[in-house]
């Protein structure tokens, strides 16, 4: 398979760069998760995993759980086409959708405040064919 070795330091994540990356995606995920509830995020953390290994990866040009498993992940709603029977699946799947609801509006105010942060610093510029432009390399 190709597989090799790395050692990197104990507490010391720069030296595991890919380790790195992944902390760095599940922290942002954390962060849209628990805004109010910051003392509950460890409970968080398998939907944290779960939407890191259901999100595409530009380096593999797929999501992980299609690389791991060769096939899409089933929706986290394809569950809810049947009203169960025990009351404590119901509550759990009502919890779901909330919590589901919650991560759409978290996602859409950190989406405007990054656009809104993005055009302070944007600037509308207009160039005609032939003017000289110069570049930072």
């Amino acid at each position: 398979m190709g597989t090799q070795l790395a050692h990197s330091s104990s507490y010391h994540p720069q030296s595991d760069g890919q380790t790195e990356i992944v902390n760095k995606c599940l922290e942002g995920y954390l962060r849209c998760f628990v805004s109010d509830k910051q003392t509950q995020w460890f409970k968080w953390l398998p939907l944290a995993e779960w939407w890191y290994n259901t999100s595409f990866h530009t380096a593999t040009k797929m999501t992980p759980f299609m690389a791991l498993y060769g096939y899409h992940p089933p929706s986290i709603t394809s569950s809810l086409k049947e009203k169960s029977k025990v009351q404590a699946v119901e509550d759990h799947i009502e919890n779901q959708q909330q919590v589901l609801q919650i991560l759409k509006d978290n996602l859409t105010m950190a989406q405007n405040r990054m656009k809104q942060q993005a055009d302070q610093h944007c600037s509308e510029r207009s160039f005609e064919v032939g003017d000289w432009v110069f570049l930072r390399l």
